[in-house]
């Protein structure tokens, strides 16, 4: 019996290192090499150089060529779908972008390998799309999740009549049962805010530098998202007190400072979410599991733009910070989970 035991100890130890060489082998690299993703931006047409500071940003995650290529889509619907069609046909097992929510919708269709679109339309998702940009409804919830647990409870949501504005809008409107607040919608009329309205706080989502002197003089409360970030002297005085949601501007002033260094320039957001894009398909290439499986894993992604999670709807859940503009600097008091 003790020789049986150790024959058959001996076997499982066999399998167990047999495995182990099968993990390390160079087939099995071969096998991952082969694996890549494609990142769809316009490189031509109007928005051709938002489409390379994007490339060059994704560079800075996946730094293997091989791994990840760049077509161009020219920016519209019919140049994405041929460049997802171009890059699933030289074996793309992912696509990253394209950019807006036209271009994804047909690119979702086209194709059967999952799409991390850059878009903030919520209303691309689905299929095999997953809508990665930073959506209006993400940013009011954060924001107006933080304000509840301040005591805020009468909101003013102030519509600038811009298409964020209006979505972010719109989205606190609909979500106002679930947040436990009072929302009422203003809208602004010659950059002032109607007389007479009141409210514990202003939820601002366009416009707030503009409106931000107003609303102290009244005793009101700011709140607004990452577009009311502005790093001008003046622009962080007329914001001091405000609460802000925003992606963190220190992982963002690191990345800022990593890109100029190779590429020279500032980026914008839209490059970030490039580079977190990136980062995501390399994590899931490295782990052999670039499906949609793997981009719904329940770990999610951390990266510049903050820790994602995705949903099997294709949307994705969104961490912010939570800023405050003191001292003329933007100071991180609170963060948002899950948004």
């Amino acid at each position: 019996m003790r020789s049986r035991r150790s024959t058959l100890g001996l076997f499982r130890d066999a399998v167990l290192l047999s495995s182990a060489a099968w993990a390390a082998s160079p087939l099995l690299a071969a096998r991952r090499a082969k694996r890549s993703a494609a990142l769809l931006v316009p490189l031509t047409g109007d928005r051709s150089a938002l489409g390379l500071s994007i490339a060059n940003a994704a560079r800075l995650a996946e730094t293997d060529a091989a791994a990840l290529s760049v077509i161009d889509t020219g920016g519209s619907a019919a140049g994405a779908v041929r460049a997802a069609q171009a890059a699933v046909k030289g074996g793309a097992t992912m696509l990253l972008g394209p950019l807006s929510a036209d271009e994804t919708r047909a690119v979702a269709a086209a194709v059967v390998v999952p799409v991390v679109a850059l878009t903030n339309d919520a209303g691309a998702r689905g299929g095999g799309a997953f809508v990665f940009g930073i959506t209006p409804a993400q940013a009011a919830s954060a924001i107006l999740g933080y304000a509840r647990s301040r005591g805020i409870r009468r909101v003013l949501a102030v519509d600038d009549g811009s298409p964020w504005s209006r979505a972010s809008v719109a989205a606190a409107k609909a979500a106002e049962t679930d947040l436990g607040l009072s929302i009422t919608v203003v809208p602004v009329t010659n950059g002032t805010l109607p007389a007479g309205v009141e409210g514990d706080a202003a939820f601002v989502p366009g416009a707030a530098v503009a409106l931000a002197p107003t609303l102290k003089a009244r005793g009101i409360q700011l709140l607004a998202t990452v577009q009311a970030l502005d790093y001008r002297a003046d622009a962080v005085g007329a914001l001091e007190g405000a609460w802000i949601a925003s992606p963190d501007p220190d992982r963002f002033a690191t990345f800022a400072t990593e890109y100029a260094a190779r590429n020279g320039g500032r980026p914008g957001a839209i490059a970030a979410l490039g580079n977190d894009a990136a980062m995501i398909a390399k994590t899931l290439r490295e782990a052999d599991a670039m499906t949609r499986e793997g981009v719904l894993r329940d770990a999610g992604f951390d990266g510049v733009t903050g820790r994602v999670r995705f949903r099997s709807d294709g949307s994705c859940a969104r961490d912010f910070a939570i800023l405050v503009p003191t001292n003329g600097v933007y100071q991180k008091v609170a963060e948002s989970r899950g948004a």
